[in-house]
């Protein structure tokens, strides 16, 4: 059986995998482009983030509450983006975006070695240019000590 044919056999199937892929790719070129936009500029300077938890220490239960949302809208966009690699849309942004709202250790490394790659730094930072944001900033004095370590024998 033929791809063709196959699309004519399950033609329900097609058409809401293609309405599915049209909306989620005009979402996504809605939706990437606002976020990216919002990243403070030396979002990735630092070593380590400084911690926030006030919230945790006022009411834990609204901070469990929000934290479990939180992670669970972070671990569907990188599953939307995993499918965007393959269907219409921008998957490694949407990505990016899914692990920069979930919460796990190492996250603040991982991040910055996913947005440091190349072609990712460059397509965030053309976007950002185009909505008149000054490029994402990734060394700083503590990147040339992680270097440093490292070289070092």
């Amino acid at each position: 059986m033929t791809m063709i044919q196959w699309l004519q056999a399950h033609e329900t199937i097609s058409f809401w995998l293609a309405a599915i892929s049209l909306v989620s790719f005009g979402v996504t070129l809605a939706v990437v482009p606002w976020v990216v936009v919002r990243i403070p500029a030396d979002y990735f300077v630092g070593r380590k983030r400084p911690e926030q938890r006030q919230l945790a220490l006022r009411s834990p239960v609204v901070w469990l509450g929000l934290l479990i949302v939180k992670n669970t809208i972070g671990a569907l966009l990188v599953l939307a983006g995993l499918a965007m690699l393959v269907l219409p849309g921008q998957g490694l942004l949407t990505m990016i975006i899914g692990v920069l709202v979930m919460n796990f250790p190492g996250k603040f490394a991982f991040e910055r070695w996913l947005v440091s790659r190349g072609p990712t730094l460059s397509l965030i930072n053309r976007i950002r240019r185009r909505y008149g944001r000054s490029p994402l900033v990734l060394s700083g004095e503590d990147e040339a000590a992680d270097r440093a370590d490292v070289i070092r024998p």
